[in-house]
């Protein structure tokens, strides 16, 4: 007779038929929550790796760890009968290939009782940027803990670089480009920036998010804000933006709603067109031209005012938050 575990899966939690067999001699899950007075390297020690390959597999910025955070881990698995390379490692968060090669294996056969070592996949990272698709970006957000409050996730267009300067393999240079110009030009400690997004759609997670962004759309909306800068020049008569894009911007925007608590209004989804340049504060649609940016771009979802937020991106994120949302509950 088989029974259901319940097991937490890139971010999700899904019920996973098991044989009390398989329950009792394997461990369910490799995904570690972090307890108060927790070390990485005693994590690390504790199963048989190391604090980078820890950092690595769950896109950590520091050695800093939050009670209830999940971090992924390595295991030891006794394969079952009806068990594939491709079925194990769906189930923990790994590669077939990579489990061949960690276990010297030759071919994808695999024997009843045998013993394989799970190592979690490794993130696409240079530095502090981690490099992900919108899926990853989910489950890096939703297995962190983030101790400042955020309530304000801010859209902006790079407007430079844009599609121009971007060659499909080149996320990593252009992040340190940007990053190079806020330090030694701007004189911020950083990238400004939390997240970049870019043409092909995929994420990147460069300025921490405990650390509040930098920039010129005031001290009010950075103190408890998430920048977003979407690489390209969204005025209308330039760059158009790509559906890849478009399709993550609206599903990481959702999920930072739902791991804040937001609902999407001009309230918690701003643009840099609405804030005063000189004063920092606040002006929506009021603000003159000379004193107001164009950012995110007059082509921006239909535009920057607060009607093209109200009537396209924002029922587009809340739609998204929705589908996330059921996705969980089966």
């Amino acid at each position: 007779m088989r029974k259901k575990i319940v097991l937490v899966i890139l971010g999700y939690i899904l019920l996973i038929n098991i044989s009390p067999v398989h329950a009792a001699i394997n461990t369910p899950s490799n995904l570690y929550i972090v307890k108060s007075g927790d070390s990485l390297p005693a994590i690390a020690h504790t199963y048989g790796t190391t604090v980078e390959d820890l950092k690595r597999t769950n896109g950590l910025q520091s050695d800093t760890l939050a009670a209830g955070q999940k971090l992924y881990v390595p295991i030891l698995y006794e394969v079952m009968a009806e068990d594939s390379l491709d079925q194990i490692s769906a189930d923990y968060h790994s590669s077939a290939e990579a489990i061949k090669i960690t276990n010297g294996l030759t071919s994808n056969q695999l024997y009843l009782g045998q013993k394989l070592m799970i190592s979690p996949k490794r993130m696409n990272m240079d530095g502090q940027h981690i490099l992900m698709t919108k899926e990853e970006f989910g489950n890096w957000l939703f297995h962190n803990q983030f101790t400042r409050k955020i309530n304000i996730i801010q859209h902006h267009h790079t407007w430079l670089p844009s599609y121009k300067q971007f060659h499909g393999s080149n996320h990593f240079n252009m992040l340190k480009g940007m990053e190079n110009f806020h330090v030694k030009e701007m004189g911020w400690k950083t990238i400004a920036q939390n997240i970049t997004t870019f043409p092909d759609g995929k994420v990147a997670v460069s300025r921490p998010f405990n650390i509040a962004p930098e920039g010129t759309i005031g001290v009010r909306a950075n103190t408890t804000g998430l920048t977003i800068e979407n690489v390209g020049n969204f005025d209308i008569g330039h760059d158009v933006m790509t559906q890849e894009q478009k399709d993550t911007i609206v599903t990481i925007t959702a999920l930072l709603c739902i791991k804040f608590g937001l609902t999407p209004s001009i309230d918690s989804i701003t643009y840099h067109h609405w804030w005063n340049l000189r004063t920092g504060e606040r002006v929506l649609d009021n603000g003159p031209d000379y004193n107001v940016k164009t950012c995110p771009g007059t082509g921006f979802f239909g535009g920057n005012s607060t009607a093209s937020a109200r009537n396209n991106l924002y029922p587009l994120v809340a739609r998204k938050m929705q589908e996330i949302a059921a996705s969980m509950e089966k």
